[in-house]
């Protein structure tokens, strides 16, 4: 039986039937990490003004996850960013030294972190097994206690501590990270 929507969920669906693999794939990881986590499943959220609502019920400001690259599509950024804030690219381009930055292809995003588009998420790192993809957590983001991304899909959301994220989760997929002001 399909859990409810919108309601508040402790770890993993306890019926995982229906479910993406690669969703699958990013409870496994957190489970192996003993990585506790709130759970919310939901209609399709493709962008953060449609996460109204589910960051109410998780008590947190859903961040912003952003897939960017340079101009010659060689380098590229996961960039964590406050929900309320606006990107502009100047801002951060200067502080990692890297120009014209813009947003990446959804075959880039597929390639490199095994999501599509509107379910980017930091999770999607445990993909990123040649470490193509640097993470990029402004300032506010990594401050705060709590966090909230998309387990790979955009019909569910997560809540986790920052201090997990940083201490578990990225040393698992060998990810370094670099804080921003923006």
């Amino acid at each position: 039986m399909m859990e409810e929507k919108m309601k508040l969920y402790e770890g993993r669906p306890k019926d995982e039937s229906g479910r993406a693999e690669k969703e699958i794939r990013v409870y496994d990881v957190l489970d192996r990490l003993k990585i506790p986590f709130l759970r919310v499943d939901h209609e399709v959220t493709p962008t953060i003004e449609s996460c109204k609502g589910v960051d109410e019920l998780l008590e947190i400001e859903i961040c912003k996850n952003l897939f960017l690259c340079n101009a010659q599509k060689t380098k590229f950024y996961l960039l964590m960013l406050s929900g309320d804030k606006k990107f502009k690219t100047k801002d951060l381009s200067h502080q990692i030294g890297s120009a014209r930055l813009s947003f990446a292809d959804a075959q880039h995003m597929e390639q490199y972190l095994g999501v599509t588009p509107g379910s980017v998420s930091v999770l999607g790192l445990i993909n990123d097994t040649d470490h193509k993809v640097r993470l990029l957590i402004e300032k506010n983001v990594l401050e705060s206690e709590m966090f909230g991304c998309h387990p790979c899909v955009n019909t569910t959301s997560l809540k986790m501590k920052m201090k997990d994220l940083l201490e578990k989760f990225l040393p698992y997929t060998g990810h370094e990270y670099t804080e921003v002001q923006l």
